[in-house]
């Protein structure tokens, strides 16, 4: 497993990097479904389009991550995790605010849109401090 994507998560429990693969699968997967209920209208489809994309880019970007091909590289690309996890909870509130779902629908998206947040500014936080770990599978330039 690779150092730089074991990530503690707010509860301070170990979160190996398939774990954090899955997670932001299902996030993309659960948002994709919640799409599927909204409202047929030209702001509903902008809104759709924007979140689906926003919430597929968090998954896709940190399984790029987790191929980083050295420290930088996993903390840039974890630097985008971040700003696309943040993203959606533009769409929802926005989603919400204009009336086209109750914010029963979108609360627990919301607060999992937060918490990927905090995970990937945790793992950039964690990966600059840590020392080059030779047994890492991030490679470290020679």
């Amino acid at each position: 497993m690779s150092a730089e994507c074991e990530l503690r998560s707010a509860e301070f429990s170990i979160m190996s990097h398939d774990n954090l693969k899955q997670r932001t699968k299902a996030f993309a997967l659960r948002v994709i479904r919640m799409s599927e209920a909204m409202p047929r209208s030209i702001v509903g489809d902008v809104l759709n389009r924007q979140i689906v994309r926003s919430v597929t880019s968090i998954a896709a970007n940190y399984r790029s991550a987790c191929r980083g091909k050295s420290r930088a590289d996993f903390i840039a690309k974890m630097g985008i995790v971040e700003e696309e996890a943040d993203e959606p909870a533009l769409w929802l509130e926005l989603i919400t605010e204009a009336g086209l779902l109750p914010s029963a629908k979108t609360v627990a998206l919301h607060a999992e849109a937060g918490e990927l947040t905090a995970i990937a500014v945790a793992s950039i936080r964690t990966a600059r401090a840590r020392k080059a770990n030779p047994h890492s599978a991030v490679r470290t330039p020679q």
